[in-house]
């Protein structure tokens, strides 16, 4: 008899072992968050985002990331706005935009900020100055989007006026601008990395001069979700920014070669010493928030080259505080160590 209870009490202790693991199992897997990240296009621009989810600083977060691609801002928003997407990751005009539409949506951190366009030629040159532009035709960005304000930004900027000094071609595809230039489109094209890269690889054009280097420090691609969604869900928003700040971090501490080593598989056709090539240009350029946090002045010179471009884009400057919060970011660069 005391055999039988002591068999049974051994089987009851591995079915509680049993219970309890499978309890634990199942208790972590429920704190697993799942968020829908859409982000504007794919660009090695965009390296510490791509860093933290392959580096697994989300998964430290308890976030899983489905990661899809808008291939426009307006169609990024249009994803967070239909409820497509729970997070945006695109250019803060959207947001401003949004708000003169009557929606409310509110950015949390900031990842770029310059312009992450480079400017392409057909020949090499030493020494380039934008006034030689002067009677060249440009392949730039969709009229509205930041890409193409920040280019005719300059151009302005060194005394180039648009129809007169230079023509800049606008009504093309983000996909097919860099295609139309190899194929003999204008004298020079506005491409991200790695496809400038990419052209030079393959002698078909080189790259002449960072635009997000001339044009200075600007607001340029954001994470932004519905107030709605922030509200209702702050400690995701927070858990997120968290992975954020880890993958700045992390890109800020590797070299270009482990960047492009850690984040190959988003860029299929590629090799690791051009994307290399592609993050130590942007590396060196400065072009990433190191903090995550956009600044009031930053947002309000957005809104300056965005109505020296086209003053009716905004009927209304929406109140920094109403569109922007920057405790997330804030409360990142507490939360995580160095």
């Amino acid at each position: 008899m005391r055999k039988h209870l002591k068999i049974f009490s051994a089987v009851l202790s591995i079915l509680l072992v049993i219970s309890l693991l499978s309890g634990c199992k199942k208790e972590e897997n429920a704190e697993i968050v799942k968020i829908n990240l859409n982000e504007v296009v794919r660009s090695i621009f965009y390296a510490p985002m791509y860093a933290a989810i392959n580096e697994g600083f989300f998964e430290e977060e308890g976030i899983k990331i489905e990661l899809t691609t808008g291939q426009g801002a307006d169609k990024t928003m249009q994803q967070v706005i239909s409820g497509g997407a729970d997070i945006g990751f695109c250019g803060p005009e959207q947001v401003i935009y949004a708000y003169n539409q009557g929606k409310e949506t509110v950015v949390f951190a900031q990842l770029t900020k310059r312009d992450g366009s480079f400017l392409i030629g057909r020949n090499k040159v030493e020494n380039f100055k934008w006034e030689s532009l002067r009677g060249m035709t440009i392949i730039g960005g969709r009229p509205g989007g930041v890409p193409e304000m920040t280019l005719e930004y300059v151009l302005k900027n060194h005394g180039l006026a648009l129809g007169k000094d230079v023509n800049v071609i606008t009504n093309l595809a983000f996909t097919a601008t860099a295609g139309a230039f190899s194929t003999g489109t204008g004298d020079y094209v506005a491409l991200f990395e790695p496809t400038g890269s990419m052209l030079e690889k393959e002698n078909k054009g080189y790259i002449v001069s960072y635009i997000g280097d001339v044009s200075g420090e600007i607001p340029y691609t954001c994470f932004f979700a519905l107030k709605s969604y922030i509200d209702k869900n702050p400690e995701t928003i927070q858990k997120f920014t968290n992975a954020m700040y880890k993958g700045n971090l992390w890109v800020e501490s590797h070299s270009s070669k482990e960047i492009a080593e850690s984040i190959i598989e988003y860029f299929p056709g590629s090799d690791v010493d051009m994307l290399a090539t592609a993050v130590d240009r942007y590396k060196s350029g400065d072009a990433w928030s190191k903090d995550l946090v956009l600044g009031e002045a930053a947002l309000t010179r957005l809104m300056d080259v965005i109505q020296s471009y086209q003053a009716d884009l905004i009927p209304e400057r929406p109140p920094y505080e109403t569109v922007v919060t920057t405790k997330f970011a804030e409360e990142a660069a507490k939360q995580v160590k160095k």
